[in-house]
């Protein structure tokens, strides 16, 4: 029996990477309180359910539910993107053509998604997720990692708080 139950919805559920433009940077983590006030004010605007999440110094992941009808991720991540770099100190390298454009230089333009086709599919994508500061070596257990849903998911009693990930999800290659 899965582990993961009633994952998708009909507006359909994504896994997304979404990298700062410096991967050596740590300011999502610097600046979390920024980070999930951009989150907060864009689901107020437009909807969706985070299902899983992590947060990463230089990037994150997370696994989206939309409402009914609605595929529109790309507006919702324009904005989280915009309304987070509003509210940080500017001190990144500036590209001439950011320049041009007056672009700030947080982001890479582009992010990484997927649909989940499937509830084994779900749950490959949410360990991954709940894996990734280990695999990155921020810390040696899930549950050591501050920003992440992997709390939630224990609280629930959906995982137990010793989990580890196995094999299958170790050598995703998702990034």
């Amino acid at each position: 029996m899965p582990r993961y139950i009633r994952a998708f919805a009909p507006g359909g559920t994504f896994f997304f990477t979404v990298n700062l433009l410096e991967r050596n940077r740590t300011l999502l983590t610097d600046h979390i309180t920024e980070l999930r006030a951009a989150f907060s004010f864009v689901r107020k605007q437009k909807p969706f359910v985070t299902k899983a999440y992590v947060i990463l110094p230089d990037h994150l992941h997370c696994i989206w539910t939309l409402p009914s009808g609605d595929s529109d991720f790309s507006s919702r991540w324009q904005a989280i993107k915009a309304h987070f770099a509003h509210r940080i100190a500017q001190g990144e390298r500036l590209s001439e053509r950011r320049l041009k454009k007056g672009e700030r230089g947080v982001w890479q333009r582009r992010f990484w998604e997927h649909l989940i086709r499937d509830e084994l599919d779900f749950e490959r994508h949410v360990d991954y997720i709940h894996f990734n500061p280990v695999k990155h070596r921020h810390v040696e257990a899930a549950r050591d990692w501050p920003h992440s849903s992997f709390h939630e998911y224990v609280r629930r009693s959906v995982l137990p708080i010793d989990w580890a990930a196995g094999e299958e999800v170790r050598n995703l290659g998702l990034e």
